[in-house]
């Protein structure tokens, strides 16, 4: 598939997953059709194990919707366009494969808010980040109230879109906003090895361990117990964790399947 507002491509089991609408990746209606057809694209792509979600763009991971669009928008395009970035946060949301972000420059509404469903966000050390909706009588729609609670807590989600301010990477960081400072110059090369390292990794695990907690952590805690417990049965019936056992009793390398 060819792309307008996408660069999609791969480099050996990683997926990458880059904004690419020049000048400074603001999305429109299209450009969410090709995140999620290439999310779908890459979903099932048997080679790729891993996908990144990054910028093609210099200085610019995303500045958010193109708001030139909501000007044009009346209720009934309003309602399209929330619900077609809910489609968005759902589907990045029951990846099965690990979602890692890689993030630079100005990442700034929407295109940030896509990466709180990732797995792990590494961030160029200069970048800057921000959720400002507030201050266009807005809030940020990509499943968003529901995702950054989970990563910063009911106070420091609600601290941080009631302000609607930049921050720093460095203060992104101290509030757990991404995981990872990298050297600019260092993040694309240090989010393929990590990316490479997890592909190495049993996939069936890997999608286990994020539907569990992905799914888990919104459930009551029996319910949770009993997605663990499916998890755990599947995983027993695998192959690899029969070549798992046998490889650590004989004190050898896994070969997984």
């Amino acid at each position: 598939m060819s792309y307008e507002c996408l660069r999609v491509r791969s480099d050996g089991p990683v997926g990458w997953l880059e904004f690419n609408r020049p000048p400074r990746n603001a999305f429109n209606q299209a450009m969410i059709g090709e995140v999620l057809a290439a999310l779908d694209a890459l979903a099932n792509d048997r080679a790729v194990r891993v996908v990144v979600l990054a910028s093609a763009v210099e200085g610019h991971f995303s500045v958010g919707a193109d708001l030139a669009i909501f000007a044009a928008l009346d209720a009934g395009g309003l309602a399209q366009w929330v619900a077609h970035v809910h489609d968005l946060a759902r589907a990045l949301r029951r990846s099965a494969k690990p979602l890692l972000a890689a993030i630079h420059g100005t990442a700034v509404g929407g295109g940030l808010e896509m990466t709180f469903h990732c797995d792990v966000r590494f961030c160029a050390d200069d970048a800057r980040l921000g959720l400002p909706e507030v201050n266009i009588g807005f809030i940020p729609p990509v499943g968003t109230t529901l995702a950054l609670p989970r990563l910063l807590g009911r106070h420091g989600a609600i601290r941080f879109l009631y302000e609607g301010a930049m921050v720093t990477a460095q203060q992104a960081r101290q509030i757990g906003l991404v995981d990872t400072l990298v050297p600019p110059g260092e993040l694309r090369a240090q989010v393929q090895a990590y990316g490479a390292a997890l592909a190495g990794k049993p996939p069936e695990v890997l999608a286990a361990i994020r539907r569990c907690i992905t799914e888990g952590v919104a459930l009551d805690f029996e319910a949770a117990l009993r997605l663990e417990h499916e998890a755990v049965l599947g995983l027993a019936r695998t192959d690899n964790f029969r070549e798992g056992v046998q490889a650590f009793l004989a004190k050898r390398p896994p070969q997984w399947k």
